[in-house]
């Protein structure tokens, strides 16, 4: 039974217009590496700071524009209504998720970023919530739009569940189940309480 629901923020509720090529560019990142990491391995905190002002810089416009992906609120707002335990985790920090959450007044009170806990696929921030709740992690589900959010759900022992709007990427196989619209998400998890109910029948 799914009792919990953790989400991704960015291209997951709220749209996001990051330019993650630019910003690794900006910083002389290669493509292909991690941003956070990369500048996790700068070699003197001034570096990493400028580094980090600059990425801050960038989420902070980005928020400032995001709203709800179509769908996603109504389907919020109806597990919202049905009882679920909801939170959020976030690659963003936390002063533009803040941002994004009070454009799009979520009922959301639980936010972790990556100013709380180490970035995913690290399992920590999805692990402590389920904590907090109360839960087993086999009772709760992460729904994200990348790998990283695949793998923070796995490594945190919960049901995976990848939001994809477009092109269905390479890494959506490992996914436990694959949304495409919003207002199907509700119906979703109701078809796989169902079928835990009878599995327990």
């Amino acid at each position: 039974m799914i009792k919990g629901i953790i989400f991704d923020l960015d291209g997951t509720l709220v749209t996001s217009s990051l330019d993650f090529a630019m910003m690794k560019a900006q910083l002389g990142c290669q493509r292909e590496d991690d941003l956070l990491e990369f500048v996790d391995s700068l070699p003197s905190p001034y570096m990493r700071e400028e580094a980090m002002a600059l990425i801050h810089q960038h989420e902070l416009h980005d928020a400032n524009q995001c709203t709800f992906i179509p769908g996603a609120q109504q389907a919020v707002d109806t597990l919202y209504n049905q009882g679920f335990k909801l939170a959020i985790v976030t690659r963003n920090f936390t002063k533009a998720a803040q941002i994004k959450l009070q454009r799009c007044n979520m009922p959301i009170d639980i936010l972790v970023t990556r100013d709380d806990a180490p970035a995913k696929p690290d399992p920590s921030a999805l692990q402590g919530i389920a904590q907090q709740w109360g839960l087993p992690s086999e009772e709760c589900m992460y729904v994200g739009d990348y790998l990283y959010d695949i793998q923070a759900a796995h490594n945190a022992n919960m049901m995976s569940c990848l939001f994809v709007q477009q092109e269905m990427p390479e890494y959506a196989r490992f996914a436990d189940c694959i949304l495409s619209e919003w207002s199907q998400f509700p119906a979703l998890i109701e078809q796989i309480n169902v079928k835990a109910l009878h599995q327990l029948a």
